[in-house]
């Protein structure tokens, strides 16, 4: 499982679980809309940091993927390079 499906599913049951502890406490109706937009709250704060860190990680592996793209087009193109010069000099013999 990857770290950011084990993230996802930790963020979905803590707030699975604070929404039925806020449902289920002795609180007036006022109390517990105040808590529950409260934790709403916490919860969007730590979505917003966990998608800028799935954004940064995505960038990263774009730019890796770049870098190993670029690397092997520049073996291709240093191969058909050689590959074309042995084929001039073997029909120049």
């Amino acid at each position: 499982m990857s770290k950011g499906k084990f993230a996802l599913g930790a963020l979905i049951g803590a707030a699975a679980g604070v929404v039925a502890g806020v449902l289920t406490a002795p609180k007036s109706g006022k109390e517990t809309r105040a808590d529950i937009k409260n934790k709403a709250n916490e919860l969007k704060s730590e979505a917003s940091v966990q998608a800028e860190k799935a954004k940064a990680q995505a960038d990263k592996v774009v730019k890796n993927a770049k870098s190993t793209a670029e690397n092997y087009k520049g073996r291709a193109t240093r191969a058909m390079e050689s590959a074309k010069k042995e084929f001039k000099d073997e029909t120049k013999k």
